[in-house]
């Protein structure tokens, strides 16, 4: 076993390559270019929606209960259609996602430091901890948006391409955890 304290190196490195690499991906590669759309009149959706829907989420049509959503009134609104989920934000501060970003991935690393550091002792071998460490850090990263195609609607090709981003964020976490693993006393 290795103490979590003594992965403060890894966990922090770890975060960086992740975030460096997100960068990359979806700065300088057109990987993620065409997974979302323009939406159709634009300029006029936008001012039905400005000031009269505050900042939140909302799922529309929305059925307060399991018995509304059985209603025949809620059931032509869904055979009418539109059936969506929608985002509002009061702004974008991308200083704030980008930091929120990183503290995720120290987050996930601190998880992978406790799992790998549970199963592994100091001195633990390359292949070993890179194996274990992979996959708590590919899990984190790589199936966190497969709910969005299940229950959003979101495109099962935009959320292979954010599984994919996630393997190759998980395989640089193994890589660093295994490269900083602890030797033996």
């Amino acid at each position: 076993m290795v103490d979590l304290v003594a992965l403060w190196l890894p966990i922090l490195l770890s975060a960086v390559f992740v975030f460096v690499a997100s960068s990359v991906i979806h700065m300088a590669l057109p990987l993620h270019k065409n997974d979302y759309g323009q939406m159709p009149q634009e300029d006029r959706v936008l001012d039905a929606l400005r000031g009269a829907v505050p900042p939140g989420q909302y799922r529309f049509p929305y059925a307060a209960s399991m018995k509304d959503c059985g209603s025949p009134a809620m059931q032509a609104k869904f055979q009418r259609g539109p059936i969506g989920t929608i985002v509002i934000q009061s702004g974008m501060n991308m200083g704030k996602a980008l930091g929120q970003w990183f503290v995720f991935c120290l987050v996930i690393g601190v998880f992978v430091a406790y799992v790998t550091g549970l199963a592994l002792p100091a001195g633990a071998d390359y292949l070993r901890v890179f194996r274990i460490a992979g996959a708590v850090a590919v899990l984190a990263h790589a199936i966190a948006n497969v709910h969005d195609s299940i229950w959003k609607g979101v495109t099962w090709g935009t959320t292979l391409r954010f599984a994919l981003d996630g393997v190759i964020y998980g395989l640089l976490t193994a890589g660093t955890f295994a490269w900083l693993w602890p030797a033996s006393a």
